[in-house]
Formats: structure tokens, sequence, C-alpha cells
């Protein structure tokens, strides 16, 4: 539902584009601290070699890297890479979302949703913990945003759908394996997704996320860098998936049905 005389695509995503970049840097400092359960407001940005704070002209989102080379003003020390690459990520995927969506209300839930994302894929991957302070809050937003997307009844159902079907396939690997298969962020994770999805998308969602993180294993176990026993960050195929959800899931849902000759 637009709000207002949409801008010009191409403007209205450079704007998205800009916006994902300095988005993009409070994600980094997201990224560093929630996993430690430190503020993301206080203290400011500062060197993680040097503990240095970090100046405004210094903290500009990818040109501050590329005129630093790098590197910290303070102690010399290296930046990593990863910090212009999450503000980078996070403004291309905000381009999009501005450009698919344009001036509407669509386009103000998901540019909340897809930093979110950035962030769950990045702590997964180092910590392989998804923080209940972003998918706690993510399923009440879900519901709420999903209302208005999809009505609350479908809202509702893909919540508990997505939740319920995450808990009782760790269930039943608990008792058959008698270890943990699956994390409780994710669980909360997919409940959050279905709340905002539906019922219908999440189911989607799922099946998107079970068959990449199946390639990516095949993958590394071709190369020998993975076996059975290895343990896989699950949230960031699950990431990927909601993305693609979110800006072709009817696309591909309308693909299927025509396949199988029904009209959705």
């Amino acid at each position: 539902m637009t709000m207002l005389t949409p801008l010009p695509d191409p403007v209205f995503a450079s704007i998205g584009f800009v916006f994902g970049l300095l988005v993009g840097s409070f994600a980094n400092v997201c990224i560093s601290r929630l996993p430690k359960k430190e503020s993301v407001v206080f203290p400011g940005s500062h060197c993680p070699s040097c503990n240095a704070g970090i100046r405004a002209t210094d903290n500009i989102p990818i040109v501050s890297y590329l005129i630093l080379k790098g590197q910290c003003r303070s102690c010399g020390q290296p930046i990593s890479a990863i910090y212009p690459a999450i503000e980078m990520i996070t403004g291309l995927l905000m381009a999009s979302v501005f450009y698919k969506f344009g001036l509407s209300w669509e386009c103000l839930i998901f540019a909340i949703v897809v930093p979110a994302l950035v962030i769950i894929t990045a702590i997964d991957i180092e910590h392989q913990i998804i923080p209940d302070v972003i998918t706690l809050p993510g399923i009440v937003l879900g519901l709420a945003a999903g209302t208005y997307l999809n009505g609350f009844w479908n809202s509702l159902i893909g919540c508990l759908l997505g939740g319920g079907l995450f808990l009782l396939l760790a269930e039943v690997y608990f008792k058959l394996r008698n270890t943990v298969g699956m994390g409780g962020g994710d669980i909360k994770y997919i409940a959050a997704a279905g709340a905002l999805l539906g019922w219908i998308q999440v189911l989607l969602v799922i099946f998107i996320g079970a068959l990449a993180g199946a390639i990516f294993g095949a993958i590394g176990m071709s190369f020998k860098k993975l076996d059975f026993l290895s343990k896989i960050p699950f949230g960031p195929f699950l990431a990927l998936a909601t993305l693609i959800s979110i800006f072709f899931g009817n696309d591909i849902l309308s693909l299927y049905l025509s396949t199988m000759g029904m009209e959705r």
C-alpha cells in the first residue's frame, strides 16, 4: 500500500543504499556487542584493539575504511574487512527493499527486518547463537506486521506452525541422538518469521533453508571440510531463505501452483 506519490525507482533505491550503509554501520556494533550482552548505545564506537574512540569523520561507512587503508588511526592495527562488507551488504539489500516496495508500509517493515537478518547471520556464524534480544521482539513485531500484511490468523498460524515444527524436530532429534541438534534461537527465529510471512511462506522458508543447508553441507563434505558430526549454524540459511521469500516468495509459490495445475 503506497503512502505517498513514489519517487522514481532508481532515486528511491539510491536513498535506500545510502540509508543501508548507515544502518550497516550500526549493525556492526550490534554484531560485536550483542553476543557479549553489551549496550549497543554506550560507549560510542571504539577500536577493538586499543579501545580508542572513533571520530565521527572516521566512522563514515565504507569511505573511512578506504581512507584509513583498513587501519585504526590511533594504534595502526588492521580493521577487519568484515566491517565494510557488512555495510555494503546491508546497503545493497536496503536498496533492493526500497526498489521493490517503494514508499510504502511494506518498505518500512522490511527495512527493519533486513538489517536484523544481517545481524543474525553474522552472529550465528561466529558464535552459533541467535540472540533473544532480536528474536523475542521479532515475534511480537512479526505478529503486528504480519497482521497488516497477511491478516491476524495467517500470522498467528504461521508463528505457531513454524515454531511448533522446529520444536518438534528438536525434541525428536534429542530423543534419537541424546544431544541438542537445534538451538532455541532457531525455534524462536522461525516463529518470528512465520508470524511475519504467514503459514504458507514459512513452509517455503523452512524448505529453502533446509535445501541451502543440505547443499552447503554436501559441498563441505565433498571437500572434506565437514563431516556428519560437524556443527553448522542454521540461522544463516534461514535468513537467506527469509530474504528469498520476501523478494520472490509469491512468484515462487505462483510458479509452483501453476506447474501443479492449480491457481493460488
